[in-house]
């Protein structure tokens, strides 16, 4: 299972989530061409959700999520220093299946002790 983690900034709580290059080549999507794809992901509560992953016309790709997810982040409420997981379910399947994680950041005495995955359901 190919996955891709990645601790929450501003950006990527108020507008769109930057997503690493190396995760977009191997596992996303083909864009066929194109600068932008739809895809939907299950989360932990088995909801569906549906994302659109857009790339620069021009310079570097620097894959982006927007479609979608800001609903993703106000439904879980997710702040900067939580951290997102994505991982593709079958790599080997015709139509590859997401999967997509949020996780809360748990501090002890100020310091992070690690991550607790949201388990409520999601209703959006």
């Amino acid at each position: 299972m190919t996955t891709c983690s990645k601790i929450l900034s501003k950006t990527d709580t108020s507008k769109a989530l930057s997503l690493p290059t190396k995760f977009f080549k191997y596992s996303l999507p083909s864009f066929n061409g194109g600068h932008a794809v739809g895809f939907q992901a299950m989360d932990e509560s088995g909801f569906v959700w549906t994302f659109k992953c857009s790339t620069r016309k021009k310079g570097h790709p620097k894959p982006v999520l927007s479609k979608g997810w800001l609903a993703f982040v106000r439904n879980k409420k997710l702040k900067v220093g939580d951290k997102i997981k994505f991982s593709v379910l079958d790599p080997t399947a015709a139509v590859p299946s997401y999967g997509v994680r949020a996780e809360k950041e748990v501090k002890i005495f100020g310091a992070i002790f690690g991550y607790s995955p949201i388990t409520a359901p999601s209703i959006p």
